[in-house]
């Protein structure tokens, strides 16, 4: 099969840091799904795994975790799902079960954690294998390229508004987004549905634009904060000096959430900033319960989302262009 590895961790505006190999079709062991992969979505999460910003764990990987495809073959032990059958591989692969945290219920946070992309093989190939009780099915609604960025800029949206837990006091709840990537994107229409006003701060003109294309009641950057307190803020750029400024932004008893798997350094904090009750949390991973509540949400609420398709072998194109914020929408590529 055709995959994309990764040889050589590093920034990917100065080399191709994936390369197109023949790989052999990889075998599902016991409880495990071979999936014909029809597209992958790229994340800002491949782009952390491929320019080194996450240590390496898994040499010559082959990244992407947001994957639509086939069912073509069941590894002993499987009952959940049948050949030819639709099915999203998500960044959680695998738990272990039976650390403090797996049996609280609390399993993206495990000890053992399994990552598809990262530390096994994941979608930038013809083929990939992942654990059936770990993959999700697909709503019918969606083809499979528009699907793709459910399985994660989708579903870490939804966990990350979960845990903003937005709350009005006398009026609208109102909620600010920081960065408006691919998560934003979505989380926006699922926050206007339940009737929260929406405060987008991002960098890029474009992002602003498409904000209140998507409903936000203000957009802003640079110097320029919402002109009410909001009750709740989620940062999705991987920028730490904006967890001052979104504690800043947020009223007494608010709540900040961090939302991406890295980040920079944050700065120092002046503790004004998170006195009156103010909550700063990060998110992390996600859960699959998670997943099925957020698809059946995606499905009955009709959330939209936007793909510029690449081919299998122009996955650093694609990174370099998600890098350089000059897609519109999601990179998905296609084998």
């Amino acid at each position: 099969m055709r995959a994309m590895v990764l040889t050589a961790p590093g920034p990917i505006a100065g080399a191709d840091r994936l390369e197109l190999r023949e790989l052999p079709v990889p075998e599902p062991g016991p409880g495990e799904l071979l999936v014909r992969v029809l597209a992958c979505a790229v994340c800002l999460t491949d782009l952390h795994v491929v320019e080194g910003d996450l240590p390496q764990t898994k040499t010559n990987v082959v990244p992407g975790h947001q994957v639509v495809g086939i069912v073509e073959a069941r590894g002993d032990g499987v009952g959940r799902f049948e050949a030819g059958q639709r099915v999203g591989v998500p960044w959680l692969g695998g738990v272990d079960e039976s650390c403090p945290y797996c049996r609280a219920g609390l399993e993206n946070l495990c000890d053992a954690p399994v990552f598809t992309g990262y530390t096994r093989d994941g979608g930038y190939a013809e083929y990939v294998v992942a654990r059936a009780d770990f993959a999700l099915p697909i709503p019918d609604r969606y083809g499979d390229i528009d699907a793709t960025p459910l399985l994660c800029a989708g579903l870490i949206g939804y966990r990350s508004l979960r845990l903003a837990d937005v709350r009005g006091l006398d009026d609208a709840p109102r909620l600010g987004l920081f960065g408006f990537g691919n998560s934003a994107q979505l989380v926006i229409q699922v926050a206007i549905q339940r009737g929260h006003d929406v405060y987008v701060y991002t960098r890029g003109v474009e992002g602003r634009r498409k904000a209140r294309e998507l409903g936000a009641v203000w957009t802003g950057g640079g110097g320029a904060l919402p002109p009410l307190k909001l009750d709740s803020v989620i940062i999705y750029a991987p920028a730490g000096e904006l967890v001052p400024l979104a504690l800043s932004a947020v009223r007494k008893g608010g709540v900040v959430v961090c939302a991406g798997i890295h980040m920079s350094p944050i700065p120092q904090l002046e503790y004004e900033l998170l006195w009156g009750e103010r909550v700063l949390r990060s998110v992390a991973n996600l859960t699959r319960q998670d997943g099925r509540e957020f698809l059946e949400l995606a499905a009955e609420r009709e959330i939209r989302t936007e793909v510029q398709v690449f081919a299998l072998e122009q996955a650093n194109e694609a990174l370099r262009a998600h890098a350089a914020g000059a897609l519109r929408g999601t990179a998905v590529l296609v084998p």
